[in-house]
């Protein structure tokens, strides 16, 4: 499984705040957008294109335009943190949810609602699931949007554990990986160190 780090200083100083206990709300919802912006501009990066003409005050030329079929996915509710970064740099993507939960004393996932597109065969779907932890959530994720025939499954995280990217790269082989940062383990409650915390928490307040 192909696992891409993307390294930008613009992403390390928008990582640093977010660690911070301190941060608060409304500047981490702005610091996740921001990361989400640019890993979504790596992992669209070879898109395909379609030629086509316009015509500019001067004269007609010659454009590309996004020609793939894109998909987003959010994982609800910390999913929902990266998608609008996403809708900017593709706004023509269909959205679908995948709602997850996890067991705090298990760890274990459990998906309580879905909604997305059908005949994925020729979508390049993006997976927004911002801490890949025990890889569970993400690997259940996956497997549901393979079961709807996606064939081009790459997941956007905000923070990776090794342990979530090992299990993921057993079960689903074929997915790819986006990540900020690749932090050292999970700790006895399966939480991502040094990590930032509960992400949908820090985001919505709650």
């Amino acid at each position: 499984m192909p696992l891409h780090v993307v390294r930008h200083p613009v992403i390390e100083d928008a990582l640093a705040r977010l660690r911070d206990r301190d941060t608060p709300c409304d500047e981490f919802r702005r610091l996740a957008r921001r990361v989400s912006l640019l890993l979504a501009a790596e992992a669209t990066r070879d898109l395909a294109l379609g030629e086509t003409t316009v015509q500019t005050p001067l004269e007609t030329t010659t454009v590309y335009r996004i020609s793939a079929r894109v998909v987003a996915v959010p994982v609800l509710r910390a999913g929902l943190g990266m998608l609008d970064a996403f809708l900017e740099l593709v706004p023509g993507a269909q959205v679908g949810y995948f709602g997850l939960e996890r067991n705090e004393e298990t760890a274990a996932a459990r998906r309580y609602y879905e909604k997305v597109p059908r005949e994925l065969g020729e979508a390049v779907v993006f997976l927004l699931d911002p801490m890949l932890a025990t890889g569970g959530s993400a690997a259940m994720a996956v497997d549901g949007l393979v079961g709807l025939g996606a064939r081009q499954v790459r997941l956007l995280s905000i923070v990776a554990a090794p342990e979530g990217v090992a299990h993921l790269a057993a079960v689903v082989p074929d997915a790819i990986i986006f990540t900020a940062a690749l932090d050292r383990a999970l700790n006895d409650r399966k939480y991502i160190v040094p990590g930032l915390g509960d992400f949908g928490d820090r985001l919505f307040g709650t």
